[in-house]
């Protein structure tokens, strides 16, 4: 039970790349078109139905744990089908490395829309949605490169600058530690340790499940705070300490620094705030993590964001921030967030997701292209 809880959770924030064989196949309409490669070192697919209505549809996927097998050829993910049946040509890639991988996606994407286009010179209009941590990339590709693009989706996305998500990844494994001191099977260094980025992920889940279970109260707590269920919190704690991982080896450092911060929730917040591990940021690893993870909210393309109930990945505090920041940048009214459905990580129906491509598609067709500034070929 234990280790169902983790590959859940873990396949949940991570990948939404759902490679199952079911969805590997090719649509259920016989007429679509399919066509697999490679570009660059990233995989790639494109489904081109027999009535397509000229609009392109780009996915981008969520977490995929670096040296997690890849198929040949990429598969169509779990939403595919509904899109071509809907006429739209869908565009998917993997990307050219593993992990929090949102630059390379973004570089990624956009060479496959260049080659799709350049196919393809009579597409109408180009939309871009992405799930988990593929929603920082639509949103981030949406304000780098908004000439392409009509509009865009963000679904049970992790819509976070890299410095805010950095800081919560550190919230959690500073009070875990803080909670469950020196526990068992972990390295002496904590998870925040080198030798942690090293360990399995499976073995962190199990020594922090452990941990947890043998103290119900500190679990409650800490729980609360995260705005998890109790048998939720082992499986977030192990995944928080892989991104967090990574975003480390890619900003070449320590990226984010709780030297001041004022910690509130976990109870006796005094205590806490006293006896909570503190750290300081590597500078450069500062700069290049704000840098390359960098969300301003300044869309000039609509956006759609829909966000999942009880989701254990991105939960309900997360949901405030990129609304926040487009709201600094002027940008507000580019922004729709529909009511939150479903329950978990990603949790969408088909119907669901086509709704809100649609609400994009049908907003861009009640007017010209060149009143949003979009050039008419994306």
């Amino acid at each position: 039970m234990r280790k169902a809880r983790w590959l859940s959770l873990s396949l949940g924030l991570c990948t939404v790349l759902l490679l199952s064989p079911a969805w590997s196949r090719p649509p259920a309409d016989s007429a679509t078109r399919t066509e697999t490669g490679t570009l660059q070192g990233a995989p790639w697919r494109i489904d081109v139905p027999a009535h397509w209505n000229g609009e392109l549809v780009m996915y981008a996927h969520g977490f995929e744990p670096v040296g997690t097998p890849r198929p040949d050829p990429w598969p169509g993910n779990a939403w595919t089908e509904a899109l071509t049946q809907a006429g739209y040509a869908v565009a998917q890639s993997g990307y050219s490395s593993q992990g929090w991988a949102v630059m390379d996606a973004i570089a990624d994407l956009e060479r496959l829309r260049a080659q799709f286009v350049a196919q393809h010179p009579d597409t109408r209009h180009s939309w871009i949605i992405g799930f988990s941590m593929g929603g920082a990339v639509a949103l981030g590709t949406l304000e780098q490169l908004p000439q392409h693009y009509s509009g865009g989706v963000s679904m049970c996305g992790a819509n976070l600058p890299g410095d805010v998500l950095a800081a919560e990844m550190l919230t959690s494994l500073v009070a875990f530690e803080y909670f469950f001191p020196n526990a068992r099977g972990l390295p002496d260094g904590g998870l925040l340790s080198p030798a942690a980025a090293t360990m399995p992920q499976g073995e962190t889940y199990e020594a922090i499940a452990a941990a947890i279970e043998s103290h119900p109260a500190a679990a409650a707590q800490l729980s609360r705070r995260l705005e998890l269920e109790p048998d939720e919190l082992a499986g977030t704690i192990s995944l928080h300490t892989l991104v967090f991982q990574q975003l480390v080896k890619r900003s070449g450092g320590l990226p984010v620094s709780n030297r001041e911060t004022v910690y509130s929730g976990f109870g006796d917040d005094k205590a806490f705030n006293a006896g909570v591990r503190r750290v300081a940021a590597d500078p450069a690893a500062a700069a290049k993590l704000t840098r390359e993870l960098a969300l301003t909210g300044a869309i000039r393309r609509p956006v759609v964001v829909q966000y999942n109930l009880d989701d254990p990945s991105v939960t309900p505090r997360f949901e405030p921030i990129y609304p926040a920041l487009a709201r600094e940048a002027g940008a507000a009214s580019q922004l729709t967030q529909l009511p939150p459905v479903g329950s978990g990580h990603c949790q969408f129906t088909p119907q669901q997701v086509l709704a809100a491509v649609a609400m994009q598609s049908a907003a861009a067709r009640a007017k010209p292209a060149a009143s949003t500034g979009e050039a008419r070929h994306p």
